[in-house]
């Protein structure tokens, strides 16, 4: 395929956008988060399960990302470095907050199980697509926090078991079994019907609003 007519910043590497700006082209940063706004929108909801919560923590993340880009040491990818500090970032809200996030597995079944009873819900058939999207995303975000975001990661956003694995710090084993889990309590009210493209979309609007706030913040700072 002839990529003469590509604008060659767009097709570069995340690591030679990570070398340029750690050689002074702090400009190009812009091109990292355009990149990964839509997946750490997804990964932070999967966490928060709020909206400007999650816009706030991908703002953190990304300038915690600038500031320590020089101990980035390129073992992993720069996705799966910036993922990870975005979600010990939420991690950390969650805890400030006082959300609990370590209940044991019987507390967590309790949980989900008390929740879809007190729930009532119309059948599939009956709702516009406007509305299994809104079903899709309340029934995702009923799953509790540890098999929602592996859902999101390697479902909605396509992330191989090994990245996720590294995001998580999980062995293999059990990304696939927190995967299958999810897919499971989704299955008894959604039949495992969606569209990725759609859910948790993160508009190109809100895209330019957390490129323009980074970038502010980067301008201000030296390259390290």
């Amino acid at each position: 395929m002839n990529n003469k007519g590509a604008n060659p910043a767009t097709v570069m590497s995340d690591n030679d956008i990570v070398l340029r700006v750690l050689g002074g082209e702090k400009n190009l940063y812009a091109l990292l988060v355009t990149r990964y706004n839509q997946r750490l929108y997804r990964i932070a909801m999967s966490i928060l399960s709020n909206d400007a919560e999650a816009e706030d923590v991908m703002q953190v993340s990304y300038i915690n990302a600038y500031e320590n880009l020089a101990k980035f040491e390129f073992r992993s990818g720069f996705s799966t470095w910036l993922t990870r500090i975005l979600i010990n970032e939420s991690l950390l809200r969650v805890k400030r907050s006082k959300q609990s996030i370590l209940l044991n597995d019987d507390q967590i079944e309790n949980k989900i199980f008390k929740s879809a009873s007190t729930e009532v819900r119309n059948p599939l058939m009956k709702l516009l697509n406007t509305e299994l999207k809104a079903v899709l995303e309340e029934a995702i975000f009923q799953l509790p926090e540890k098999y929602r975001t592996v859902f999101i990661m390697r479902e909605i956003e396509d992330m191989n078991i090994a990245e996720t694995q590294a995001c998580l710090d999980l062995s293999e084993a059990n990304v696939k079994v927190r995967l299958n889990r999810a897919k499971a309590m989704l299955r008894n009210s959604l039949e495992e019907i969606y569209k990725k493209e759609e859910i948790m979309h993160f508009h190109l609007s809100r895209c330019e609003r957390i490129r323009t706030n980074v970038m502010n913040q980067v301008k201000k700072r030296p390259v390290l």
